[in-house]
This record gives structure tokens, sequence and C-alpha cells, in this order.
């Protein structure tokens, strides 16, 4: 028997973009970070909602709620940090009009700082996450999911940096 790869690859074509379709909530990719041992940098991610859709935000009205986090898995050698969340916005639904919910709908942006631990070692990192959510449409819940998040880390030691110097000119030099 033949099997005509051409129709296997256009129906694995069809079913990923299908898949695709399906994806309520998105991340864009998080650039390259570089950090110097003893200091941080900040990591932005930027999360899109399909139109249509809403998730709870961090801190729902309700605790039986799920909440949108991301669930940091980072190397021995990193710690992501502050991790600030912003705001939901009040919103009724149809399916109870009297009652509002902190959502976020559209695009967000949470922020974290990444920093190298005290005896961590030069080199190159891979930080993975996940960010944990429950989309909803204005009649209906989903079932929670998540979407599986990865970024890149460079520790450097920070040699090589040129330092300021005292000169005979500068006056912070007493004599």
């Amino acid at each position: 028997m033949k099997t005509n790869w051409l129709a296997l690859l256009g129906l694995t074509l069809v079913l990923t973009a299908a898949v695709r379709a399906e994806e309520r909530v998105t991340v864009d990719p998080v650039s390259d970070l570089t950090v110097p041992l003893g200091k941080s940098v900040p990591v932005h991610f930027t999360i899109h909602i399909k139109p249509g859709f809403h998730v709870n935000s961090h801190q729902p009205i309700s605790p039986e709620l799920i909440r949108t986090e991301f669930l940091f898995s980072p190397p021995e050698d990193l710690v992501v940090a502050k991790v600030q969340y912003p705001a939901g916005e009040l919103m009724s639904f149809p399916f109870d009009p009297n009652n509002k919910l902190s959502v976020y709908s559209g695009e967000f942006v949470v922020r974290a700082v990444v920093l190298p631990q005290p005896k961590a070692a030069a080199g190159h990192y891979t930080v993975h996450a996940d960010l944990k959510y429950q989309a909803c449409d204005n009649s209906s819940c989903y079932p929670p999911k998540r979407v599986p998040v990865a970024f890149n880390v460079r520790i450097t030691t920070g040699a090589g940096r040129p330092r300021a110097r005292p000169t005979r000119t500068s006056p912070h030099i007493h004599n």
C-alpha cells in the first residue's frame, strides 16, 4: 500500500491550523535576556485573548474562579521575581447581568524580573513557564488550559566592562 505523503502532509497542516484557530489565548515570544551576576533584568509577557473571549484576572472576585497566572520553572541558578499582573476590568455578562467579574480581554502585559542566584554560574539557561487560565465567552466557560512559555537567559560575570576610575582631576579624590 502506497502512502500519499502529500495528502498526509496536507491533512497535518489542516489539523494544525484547526488547533491554532481554537487557541483562545496566546503569549508573544520573549526575547533572549542577558543579566550580569548581582543584577536583575525586566521581562515582559504580552498575552492576547481572542476577540469574543475573556479570562479571569489574577485576582478574581470569587475564590472559586480560576485565576490567570504564570507558573514558572526556572533553573536552580535563576529566580523569576516581582511578578506584576495588571488589574482586571470589572464586567458583567449576559449569563449573570447583576454581578461583575474581574477579567482580562484583548491584550495585557505581565511584568517580572529575572535575577541570578548569588552562587550562579555564568552561562546560558532556559526558563520554562505555563500561563494557566480559563477562557469564557458570553455564554459559557471552557476547561482550564495552560500555554507553555520558554525564554533564554544568559548570565554574565559582568567582567570586561570598563569601570570609572578616579583620576587626579576627579572631584572625589581628597589629598
